[in-house]
């Protein structure tokens, strides 16, 4: 015979709103709105005949009903946490697919990539690089770093890290017949390109620079190939602090001015909502996030 039992998510909703004793903050617990709890209180008492809640101007309480409901049903929802958690314990060890620009791969995640092997051994990571969007309901992917504004629906995501964009060169740009020592002496070097050519117009624009030729220059289709270029002095490219930060600290690339624009998209993690608490994804964002933390502008 089939279980009678009312929906869950209401049953979720009555529990945060008892220990509350309030539908805002239980709404905010349960990241839905106070609209959203109150719907399932309701549709709950209207199934099981009975109201478990007497709602005031300002107050809201138990019914003597709501009082011997709520441990009953605390002690159901344990239940099912302790059941689900046995079964994530198996989730600590073995293969977490981490889908990540090819950018940001080579110049930030795999350089800093040995800390997290050293704190967790049993975790084996793999680093899948592309700068396509994967689905995670098709592909075999358990969580992934996005560069953009956070907004990916479905997605549980974390705002990492922010950018600056600014020039950055070959110290031996700085010398020689041309020496780079304003925004204008840009008109004599040749500028380096990644797919996004508009942002070298936005920089000299908010530099004041004229006659410089925002458009000019070769095109590359990683930032980890512009920023080789100009390791060897072909020409200037706009760094993105994430990015970057590396090479200027060895010394590789300079920053020949002060002038920096703060990048509009910036660096998320994301993850399917319900994979978010598993113990591998939780480990390898808890990591993500105290790196990141460190980091300090360019």
């Amino acid at each position: 015979m089939a279980r009678r039992l009312p929906p869950l998510n209401a049953l979720k909703a009555f529990d945060s709103a008892a220990r509350h004793l309030s539908f805002t903050k239980a709404a905010a617990e349960l990241y839905v709105t106070q609209a959203a709890v109150s719907h399932q209180i309701k549709s709950l008492e209207e199934w099981l005949g009975v109201p478990l809640f007497r709602r005031g101007t300002r107050s809201l309480l138990l019914t003597d009903a709501g009082q011997a409901y709520r441990p009953k049903i605390r002690n159901a929802l344990d239940m099912i946490e302790e059941a689900t958690g046995s079964i994530h314990v198996g989730e600590k060890s073995g293969k977490l697919t981490v889908t990540v620009l090819q950018s940001f791969a080579s110049s930030w995640l795999v350089p800093r990539l040995g800390s997290f092997q050293q704190a967790h051994p049993e975790i084996d990571v793999r680093v899948s690089a592309t700068d396509d969007l994967v689905d995670f309901n098709s592909e075999d992917i358990d969580c992934g770093i996005r560069y953009g504004v956070g907004d990916y629906k479905g997605l549980h995501s974390e705002l990492v890290m922010s950018e600056v964009i600014f020039p950055v060169c070959s110290p031996r740009l700085l010398e020689g017949e041309h020496p780079l020592k304003a925004p204008a002496d840009l008109v004599h070097h040749t500028l380096l390109h990644d797919v996004m050519r508009e942002t070298w117009s936005s920089w000299l624009d908010a530099a004041g620079v004229d006659g410089v030729n925002p458009n000019r220059g070769p095109t590359f289709s990683h930032s980890y190939m512009v920023f080789q270029a100009a390791i060897q002095g072909q020409g200037v490219a706009l760094g993105r602090s994430i990015l970057v930060q590396d090479a200027l600290a060895a010394g590789r690339l300079v920053k020949p001015f002060d002038m920096s624009l703060t990048a509009v998209d910036a660096y998320y993690f994301v993850c399917p909502l319900r994979t978010a608490e598993r113990p591998k994804v939780k480990a390898f964002r808890d990591w993500l996030m105290k790196e990141a933390a460190q980091e300090t502008p360019a």
